[in-house]
């Protein structure tokens, strides 16, 4: 939930008031300033700034929000569901800038972890068909399009339609 700096603030603050505490000798609260460093740590390597990052993508701010995302300097240390959120984003990113070939591997490495919803891991799943339809890959677009098609009882009719238009198209070519 914090920046790279915010985090680095609150890890001084923490340092020092446990610090503060050994000299006291209060044991107890120097544990606790000790915890709290711990888990901000911890925060940072599972979670990164992937709350922060969500907030400015929510709000159109594609160029906020990929500056957030690339402070995640290991993404594949993020829990599984954090990191499907980060491919998702980021595959939503590049399309914006219309990098195709980016925007499919974010699109792929996300629909391998879950998402919030079954809508957004077939959402995922469609636009990696869409940008391999784009790119000649029919092959790996029909595999996208099946694999969408197993969470058709949970999926919208919205994305089924988009999913039928995408198979006419693959029949065309």
């Amino acid at each position: 939930m914090f920046s790279n700096r915010a985090r680095i603030l609150v890890i001084v603050v923490f340092a020092a008031m446990l610090v503060f505490f050994i000299y006291k000798q209060v044991l107890e609260l120097a544990l606790v300033c000790l915890l709290m460093i711990v888990l901000v740590i911890v925060e940072y390597f599972k979670q990164g700034t992937l709350v922060l990052a969500a907030k400015h993508y929510h709000d159109k701010d594609y160029a906020g929000a990929e500056a957030l995302l690339k402070q995640i300097k290991k993404p594949e240390w993020l829990w599984d569901k954090r990191r499907g959120i980060y491919e998702y984003m980021l595959g939503n990113i590049s399309m914006y800038k219309q990098d195709y070939e980016q925007a499919a591997i974010h699109y792929d490495l996300a629909s391998k972890y879950p998402l919030r919803s079954v809508n957004d891991h077939v959402a995922a799943l469609v636009h990696a068909a869409n940008i391999q339809i784009r790119l000649g890959n029919y092959d790996k677009a029909d595999a996208y399009l099946e694999d969408a098609m197993t969470h058709e009882e949970k999926m919208t009719a919205k994305m089924k339609a988009v999913i039928e238009k995408l198979k006419q198209e693959l029949k065309k070519k």
